[in-house]
């Protein structure tokens, strides 16, 4: 999407552009999940893991998989807002926005909707982590 909007003009088009925002967006997911997963929860005693609900309806279910994005575990159990992935989202974001991506795309603009798009997409990821179980059982039911 990036490559046909031309978001982050910079990179340029072509081949040489896709090639460029491919790594950028890669290095970007890894720095990302170096700080949510491993950094931030060991010096906060968060725990980075998602604990399937399981039970209810899609809704609830969905709803529940989103608040995880807002809310973690400490390393004792107990409910706490989740500053290991918000704060360190918005540290990979600066960090990757302000290192390699292009000089005019290095703002707070760029760096806010690189952080956003972290977001939405582990988002996604806890709500796919949600109902992947169910998915997987139902295929192989059908062979």
């Amino acid at each position: 999407m990036s490559q046909a909007t031309n978001s982050e003009a910079g990179y340029g088009q072509g081949a040489e552009g896709y090639g460029k925002r491919f790594a950028a967006y890669f290095a970007d997911g890894t720095i990302e999940n170096y700080m949510t997963g491993a950094v931030l929860p060991s010096l906060l005693h968060q725990d980075p893991r998602y604990f399937q609900l399981g039970t209810g309806g899609f809704w609830h279910r969905t709803g529940y998989a989103m608040s995880r994005i807002v809310v973690t575990r400490t390393d004792s159990g107990h409910p706490q807002f989740n500053y290991s992935e918000l704060v360190g989202s918005a540290m990979s974001a600066a960090i990757s926005t302000y290192s390699y991506h292009p000089h005019e795309d290095r703002n707070l603009g760029n760096t806010a909707s690189v952080w956003g798009s972290q977001i939405g997409y582990d988002t996604l990821t806890l709500v796919i982590k949600e109902f992947w179980p169910d998915i997987r059982r139902k295929l192989q039911k059908q062979k």
